[in-house]
């Protein structure tokens, strides 16, 4: 049976070992049995640019390649806290980065993935935050500033992130229904998979001429989450625990979410 995972919002981050070793025994254990993997954003907490030499992050560009060397394709889309990923990245990696809202065919049910973060209009504060973060000029601009300077901000921002979320209201921070059809509608498919707001799910939604399903995937916590998408079932969401991803821990059947 040929299958494709979906992951999104790992937020790997040196405090949190354990979640790298789960990351590199998931992908140990899908290596060149997987056709494809699709990170939908948020891989890491923060990503100060390809440059980073912090010896975390250079594990985890280990393990991605060792993922994509067994034949297993591989790839990256941004989100808000990875934005600066690059090209070097995804070449040491041996993947590639795609494009927000890119429609990909998963065996004859095309998807649209996204990070998710575009879809929350109501975050008007945030939107316009990232107007500037995703500015090719910007982001030369702090790509030229030191590693030192550059960990500093970064370490600023999820400062003031944290204390933007404990301020505003959930809905405001969730995704706006009628982005979430236009985006869908003009796509021209039925599915739309995404991460980001951390509130895992399968939605109806309904469209011009269907009714579709937006597929959310969690962030990795306590618990882990995918979307997998194989040539006889079709999608489903699935959450596992993480501790089972980790050495000595044994993995049982993941817990279904959708169809």
């Amino acid at each position: 049976m040929a299958y494709s995972l979906l992951i999104s919002d790992l937020h790997l981050d040196p405090e949190h070992p354990d979640h790298l070793d789960a990351l590199d025994n998931l992908l140990a254990r899908h290596a060149g049995h997987a056709d494809a993997l699709y990170v939908l954003g948020d891989l890491f907490e923060a990503w100060i640019g390809d440059d980073d030499d912090e010896p975390f992050h250079r594990r985890a560009v280990e393990a991605f390649r060792r993922f994509s060397d067994s034949g297993s394709a591989l790839y990256f889309m941004h989100g808000n806290r990875d934005f600066l990923l690059g090209e070097r990245f995804a070449r040491e990696t041996g993947g590639a980065i795609l494009d927000e809202g890119t429609v990909v065919d998963f065996y004859g049910r095309p998807a649209l993935l996204m990070h998710g973060d575009s879809l929350c209009l109501a975050d008007t504060q945030y939107q316009e935050a990232r107007k500037q973060f995703r500015d090719p000029a910007w982001q030369q601009a702090m790509l030229a500033r030191p590693l030192e300077e550059r960990r500093a901000y970064a370490a600023q921002l999820r400062d003031q992130s944290k204390n933007n979320q404990e301020n505003k209201a959930d809905n405001i921070m969730d995704v706006t229904p009628e982005e979430v059809v236009r985006v869908m509608d003009e796509a021209g498919v039925r599915d739309l998979i995404h991460g980001h707001t951390h509130r895992p799910c399968v939605h109806d939604v309904d469209l011009a001429e269907a009714t579709g399903k937006r597929w959310v995937l969690g962030d990795w916590s306590f618990h882990g989450w995918q979307v997998v998408a194989d040539s006889e079932r079709g999608l489903r969401l699935e959450s596992f625990r993480m501790a089972d991803l980790l050495p000595g821990g044994v993995l049982v059947p993941a817990e279904p979410w959708g169809e």
